[in-house]
């Protein structure tokens, strides 16, 4: 595919990076010379410096005959203008923009009608990563909750802890633990390397292990790899910006939430928009502060400011004055493995949560679903089998005659509404929506070559 990618920060470079290894067209567009550089030392890719949504700049990054054009600069004006010039002036088929105000996301008329900005996709990293952050809170003790066919099949990374009682234990032996639940061990992480399960496998101590089961079967297999952690109840927020207050409007209802923002105004502004959660003007590095609001009965501390520095130092008092959890975002990607796994439980980074959104707009064959795993280092796709046993590859086979590329697994399959977990007899029919795990992403163009004739990617 040709490709266009506006905007060289941290979601375009790691989108480049993404696809130029994957034997797409990139040109790339920015204002910055330093960055495009610094792009171009590392990728081959082709770049362009020019304002974004200049028509004079698009159609030098060949916007004419380009397929797809990824509007993810740092302004939403200049994606939305970019990807309506790239319309009116180009035709290009297929138009992504990130836009991150709620003033224009709350406004549905102002896209994909005769009126408004003709925006095929909008990317909004904002609620991305507030339903990123949801799905770790209704599932104490996971890393990473993906959703997939709808939500009735659910992937979820759990770090093994001592007293889990698979721990120590062959994964042979889950079944024997819960008989009545089905579910697959899709890989497991150890000291930051990948192995493919076997029924021999040990799960250790440590363990980042990755499993899929049916959404209704999620906590029965997590209490398997570790203890069982408390429901969460109390939960401070810091930071008032989009995200914080997506987030505590997402959980109010069902949660004491408490924010902190810095801004006085800002407050009063999320005080008269907020139900029920307790807006509090300050700093979440004020020590005092932690202290009077009771930080050490606190069950999550999730810090959301746009300040790094203020995230992991608020994170790091908050866990040291006896907060249960600290999640952490961080917006360079390049700490979140230096942060995590500390002080802090869990680091999430915007960029990334965000790559994956844009992933299942841009692979090949139309892929239903992406999520990127691993800081991008992994995926895991969904797909929808079609054809028969004469046109396709793999309907009408098991999964044992299927010859998958090395580190790719099939974790489960949905029929209708119905989930099947993946073993070797079970059989894949036509319209079954299929669900892969891929080590190495780098697989993934194996992946559709395997099923370029049987699978068509909706």
């Amino acid at each position: 595919m040709k490709i266009i990618i506006l905007g060289a920060g941290q979601v375009g470079g790691t989108l480049a990076e993404n696809l130029a290894g994957e034997e797409n067209d990139i040109t790339i567009v920015d204002a910055n010379a330093d960055r495009l550089r610094d792009l171009q030392n590392k990728l081959d890719i082709r770049i362009i410096q020019g304002k974004a949504s200049f028509p004079a700049v698009l159609r030098q990054a060949g916007c004419e005959d380009a397929d797809m054009i990824i509007a993810v600069t740092n302004s939403d004006e200049v994606n939305m203008v970019a990807c309506q010039v790239a319309h009116a002036l180009f035709n290009t088929p297929s138009k992504i923009a990130r836009v991150r105000s709620a003033a224009y996301l709350s406004r549905k008329g102002l896209f994909r009608t005769e009126r408004g900005f003709d925006i095929d996709v909008l990317i909004s990293p904002e609620q991305v990563v507030t339903n990123h952050i949801r799905r770790l809170i209704e599932y104490p003790g996971a890393l990473q909750v993906l959703d997939f066919a709808g939500g009735l099949v659910q992937l979820v990374a759990v770090k093994a802890h001592r007293g889990g009682p698979l721990v120590g234990q062959q994964l042979s032996a889950l079944r024997q633990h819960i008989p009545n639940v089905d579910t697959r061990v899709a890989a497991i992480y150890r000291q930051n390397q990948a192995l493919l399960p076997k029924g021999s496998t040990v799960i250790e101590e440590e363990d980042e292990v990755f499993f899929i089961a049916a959404r209704k079967d999620i906590r029965t297999v997590m209490s398997e790899m570790r203890k069982v952690d408390h429901s969460y109840k109390r939960i401070v927020i810091a930071g008032g910006g989009n995200i914080g207050e997506r987030l505590a409007e997402s959980l109010e209802k069902e949660y004491q939430v408490k924010l902190i923002e810095y801004s006085q105004a800002r407050c009063v502004e999320l005080a008269e928009k907020l139900e029920r959660t307790v807006v509090l003007n300050g700093t979440a590095t004020d020590k005092t502060l932690l202290q009077e609001e009771s930080i050490d009965h606190v069950d999550i501390f999730c810090a959301v400011t746009n300040d790094d520095e203020v995230n992991i130092m608020s994170s790091m008092l908050a866990k040291r004055m006896g907060a249960g959890k600290v999640m952490t975002l961080i917006n360079n990607a390049a700490y979140v493995d230096l942060v995590q796994g500390g002080e802090v439980d869990i680091a999430f980074s915007p960029q990334l949560a965000t790559i994956g959104s844009l992933l299942t707009h841009v692979r090949r064959g139309q892929v239903k679903n992406v999520h990127s795993l691993r800081r991008g280092a992994a995926e895991a796709i969904e797909a929808v089998a079609i054809g028969d046993e004469k046109s396709s590859k793999i309907v009408g086979k098991s999964l044992e005659q299927i010859n998958l590329p090395e580190g790719v697994t099939i974790g489960a399959l949905v029929r209708g509404k119905e989930v099947l977990i993946a073993h070797g007899d079970l059989v894949i029919q036509s319209e079954d929506q299929v669900i892969l795990f891929l080590v190495d992403k780098r697989k993934i163009r194996e992946v559709e070559q395997l099923f370029a004739v049987g699978i068509t990617f909706i």
